[in-house]
């Protein structure tokens, strides 16, 4: 397979259910709390949700029959407004609580430790305490990562391989705890591939014009995106300036490189959506939330947008593009 070329994938394979158990569901109403990582409209977010209650469906959970699902939407990831509407769900008094990324995640972790929580995106629960590990995460919470360690690595080599290569990285990101621990296994790449790397903390889109501005006043700068709530709903204002400085980009989720970013490599979230309705469905029919691992990545997609490419004046070699899952032209 071309991504196992591209690189050696991590983690276990998803945790098989015997068909038998998938018995008709009963009348008993239950309800899922749903704490979503971007803003109401998103296409990507509304997608994701909608998939997420199509395959519940598949599964037998019909909303308005035996199933209800409350939904909040988490924009910018403010920390006083997630725990707000963390709150207003563990109210309603839910059967399993769903997350996407981290900072929800946290909030739903912070308002309950009885309600089970099926988490999505999240990088690394147990560095983060969110579990006690990922084969035993133990307490009412498990989910699905979206970070592999190699990946850090991938980017930086991704733009060393470009025509002009990169001479120096900045890397884009908002502050948090696990945005820390990404930099740090970036600038450990970076070290063996000789490039510099700089971080660049942002909080405010001012902060994000400033220290592109900056990057594009060094000769062949590059930008590393680390994908957050934070950065994915100010996706199209990060590719516009990437163009408008020429500057060539790498992203951490597919829907940069499909609003004309350069390219991307990592986890897409709608791929967590089939398992995360299995863990929800599994917990609805009496399992622990405890007891069922904490999931690592096992499909990374690489995106190049070879028309951005060719605005840029940027060549892309042949053999990355051979590797690529998806070409736009």
């Amino acid at each position: 397979m071309k991504r196992r070329q591209f690189i050696s994938l991590l983690g276990g394979a998803v945790v098989a259910y015997p068909l038998a158990a998938r018995a008709q569901q009963s009348d008993q109403l239950r309800r899922i709390g749903v704490l979503m990582a971007t803003f109401e409209g998103d296409p990507a977010g509304e997608s994701r949700l909608a998939a997420f209650r199509a395959e519940l469906a598949k599964l037998g959970w019909t909303e308005g029959r035996n199933l209800r699902i409350d939904v909040r939407w988490g924009a910018d990831a403010d920390a006083a407004r997630l725990e707000r509407y963390a709150a207003d769900l563990v109210a309603l008094g839910p059967d399993v609580l769903v997350s996407e990324a981290t900072p929800a995640t946290a909030a739903l972790r912070s308002q309950t430790r009885t309600i089970p929580i099926v988490f999505q995106g999240v990088g690394d629960p147990a560095s983060l305490g969110l579990v006690a590990s990922l084969a035993h995460p133990g307490g009412n919470i498990t989910g699905f990562t979206i970070f592999d360690a190699p990946m850090a690595g991938k980017w930086l080599e991704m733009l060393t391989q470009i025509k002009p290569p990169a001479a120096h990285v900045t890397v884009l990101y908002r502050p948090t705890p696990f945005s820390s621990m990404v930099l740090k296994t970036i600038e450990q790449s970076a070290s063996s591939l000789a490039v510099p790397v700089q971080a660049a903390p942002v909080s405010t889109d001012s902060e994000i014009d400033a220290a592109m501005a900056q990057v594009a006043r060094e000769a062949r700068g590059g930008i590393v995106v680390l994908a957050s709530p934070f950065t994915m709903t100010r996706r199209d204002a990060i590719v516009s300036l990437a163009a408008k400085h020429r500057l060539p980009a790498v992203y951490a989720a597919r829907t940069f490189a499909t609003a004309a970013g350069l390219m991307s490599y990592g986890v897409e979230p709608s791929d967590l959506v089939v398992p995360c309705a299995d863990y929800v469905d599994r917990i609805l029919k009496g399992a622990k939330p405890g007891d069922l691992p904490v999931q690592q990545p096992t499909k990374f997609r690489l995106v190049i947008n070879l028309k951005t490419a060719k605005s840029l004046g940027i060549t892309i070699p042949d053999q990355l593009i051979s590797l690529a899952d998806e070409v736009i032209e």
